[in-house]
């Protein structure tokens, strides 16, 4: 490593044996060089945290949305840390009242909200295993988590109520008692209870346990706190058992490092909440700002006003999938585009200069003080005008991107890398540190991370550039898949977790993310594709031979190069008064639009989720074959090789579909 460097080595490297592969040194965070963050005292679990917070800012506001006034949305309307607690005290009791305690699974679907937080609470309070529904999953996935998970107990959003009754009536076996975040329809009422299930309106739940009183279970540090069902590779999806420690030792890092980089959180902070709370990323972050008894706003729950209630709102801290980056990246280049022609210029030539500055070393706030009043004031604004904070995780942001808004809008963009299964934060990107552009950063500082080679991929962890398998060692690790301990056995090795993507150290500490082990990949909303899965089931479309997929983490869908079936497509084009030989029809507009629409139709027959259908297809007369080293002599597709050849062919794919 270089001297500029924001690791520190803990562990010599070995060398392969007995069956391992060789494994690089282990490092961790500058920040942790002289050990991890002590645990804190009278900080065991969840719920501590929210107590703890309680007792230190009653009177401030913790949980606001906006109040609808004539169908219009107003200001953001507040409770107290104490109205918050007062409500999940009510709820814990009727929990309690209703035969649920330590141990029971307890589901919640739907969009974040107060309630939301609330049940969550209620669960952490009274030791309930806290079971996310995440409807992305698929449409099976809800019905699959409650049978699986054994859920007793459901918080449902309103309008996710007929979603959850067609779960019925299979997941009624464990599924004893509803309730609405909202009202009850007597239709649903009389629905749910043909079934032998109780249900409940919000206001009716929280009169439920009324006069009575319950001792709070003793909780432990080793306690599971959620159960948290990611997107499963070979089908159904896998319930991550996060413990009371994998969370706040994580707290605890995070807290190191802002601390670290003089931007530690406070009461005054403001969260904008609209990442799925049923995802780990947004629930830690969640937890961060409760600890420090700062403000958390939902949004409205509709992408096209996100901007509208962060205006309103004006968040401090701002967190975010790439794609939203993305599109917050397109508006202001097209609205530069669009100006007139001294705007334009003005504009190009601050950024130039602001940059270049940013490069020498200056920090975003010293590097051009006139430019950030006159140019990028209306940037700023645009996010509210107090967001120093920006977290981008979940999927890769593009380096342009990231470069582009820590010039623009005047705060610092840092980019996270971590998994369910490692309690979403192993690195983050530092504040001010030009060349951790697209890089994840260094680790953060409560955890160990070493690389592991990966020889049939050609990754060597002892190369003079370090690349291998990515492996995380600390206690904000997973505690085994539920009721999987053969999958938990393939990942937890001698206290390792694989993570299965491939990374590289940077000469000053950083990683960065550049390739998967496995033939899976995430798209640019964080959704995992298990490519091979998916081709085989288009490769069940009689009028094809063969089919590569193709997608990255920086596009949003699928697209592919398919090999005809010669007689099919010659049959077809006769059919259709299409005159012209194989090759020549490959090229045609309308082949490409008859293989699309076959593929789309086994996409659908085959319940294919919506980023799993392919946009576009490149046709190729010629089959993969050995002689341009597409394929391994026993015909498995070799895809580094494939991408290399089809390059330019993906490139106008992905140009012509958008």
């Amino acid at each position: 490593m270089a001297q500029k460097s924001f690791i520190v080595e803990v562990e010599k490297a070995k060398e392969a044996s007995e069956g391992r592969p060789s494994r690089g040194p282990v490092y961790r965070s500058l920040f942790a060089k002289d050990g991890f963050p002590a645990p804190i005292q009278g900080l065991d679990c969840c719920w501590d945290v929210f107590r703890l917070s309680v007792e230190k800012y009653p009177t401030s506001p913790m949980l606001g949305r906006r109040e609808i006034v004539n169908g219009k949305a107003g200001k953001y309307k507040w409770l107290t840390y104490k109205e918050v607690y007062d409500q999940v005290i009510k709820v814990g009791n009727s929990i309690r009242y209703c035969g649920y305690g330590e141990g029971v699974k307890c589901g919640i679907y739907g969009a974040n909200s107060a309630e939301w937080v609330m049940s969550m609470e209620a669960c952490n309070a009274h030791g309930l295993y806290c079971v996310p529904l995440y409807d992305t999953l698929g449409a099976g996935a809800i019905e699959f988590i409650i049978c699986h998970a054994e859920v007793s107990i459901a918080f449902v959003e309103e309008k996710k109520m007929p979603e959850l009754l067609k779960t019925f009536p299979n997941a009624t076996k464990y599924l004893k008692t509803i309730v609405s975040f909202g009202k009850v329809t007597p239709e649903q009422k009389q629905e749910v209870e043909k079934f032998g299930l109780a249900i409940y309106s919000w206001d009716e739940f929280l009169q439920v346990g009324q006069g009575q009183s319950y001792d709070l279970p003793i909780k432990k540090r080793s306690d599971i706190c959620t159960i948290m069902y990611t997107s499963g590779t070979t089908g159904d999806p896998k319930g991550v058992l996060i413990s009371n420690e994998s969370i706040i030792t994580l707290l605890a890092g995070v807290k190191r490092l802002l601390e670290s980089v003089n931007e530690q959180l406070t009461e005054k902070d403001v969260y904008i909440s609209y990442l799925p709370l049923a995802h780990i990323f947004d629930r830690v972050i969640e937890e961060t700002f409760i600890w420090h008894g700062a403000s958390i706003g939902f949004w409205r729950g509709d992408v096209k006003l996100l901007i509208e209630d962060i205006g309103e709102l004006k968040p401090t801290v701002f967190c975010a999938v790439p794609r939203v980056l993305d599109r917050v990246y397109s508006g202001l280049t097209q609205k530069i585009a669009s100006g007139g022609f001294l705007k334009r210029t003005l504009f190009n030539c601050a950024y130039s200069y602001k940059l270049n500055n940013m490069k020498k070393g200056f920090s975003h706030g010293e590097a051009s003080p006139i430019c950030d009043k006159i140019v990028f004031d209306k940037v700023k604004q645009g996010l509210g005008g107090r967001v120093r904070l920006i977290l981008s995780g979940a999927a890769p942001l593009s380096a342009h991107v990231e470069g582009y808004l820590r010039v623009v809008t005047c705060c610092h963009v840092l980019q996270g890398y971590g998994l369910t299964e490692t309690c979403a934060g192993t690195f983050v990107s530092l504040p001010n540190e030009m060349e951790m552009l697209g890089t994840v950063g260094p680790p953060v500082p409560n955890v160990d991370v070493c690389l592991e080679s990966v020889p049939e991929m050609g990754y060597d962890a002892l190369a003079s550039t370090p690349r291998g398998e990515i492996c995380v060692k600390g206690k904000t690790l997973f505690s085994g898949y539920y009721k999987r301990e053969d999958l938990t056995k393939e990942v937890l090795i001698d206290e390792w977790f694989h993570t299965g993507d491939i990374g590289e150290w940077q000469p000053n500490g950083s990683m960065k993310i550049i390739d998967r082990k496995k033939n899976i990949f995430k798209l640019s909303q964080g959704e995992y594709v298990a490519v091979e899965n998916l081709e085989n089931i288009y490769g069940q479309v009689s009028s094809i031979e063969s089919i590569w997929v193709y997608g990255n983490s920086f596009e949003a869908f699928l697209v592919a190069v398919v090999n005809p079936r010669k007689e099919s497509l010659e049959q077809w084009a006769q059919e259709n008064a299409i005159s012209k030989d194989f090759n020549s029809l490959c090229e045609d507009a309308r082949a490409k639009s008859y293989i699309l629409e076959e593929l789309s139709k086994i996409a659908k027959e085959k319940k294919l989720k919506g980023f799993e259908v392919i946009k576009g297809v490149h046709l190729d007369p010629i089959p993969f074959d050995m002689e341009r080293d597409l394929i391994t002599p026993t015909y498995k597709k070799k895809r580094p090789q494939l991408l290399k050849f089809y390059q330019n062919a993906i490139d106008n794919l992905y140009k012509s579909a958008k």
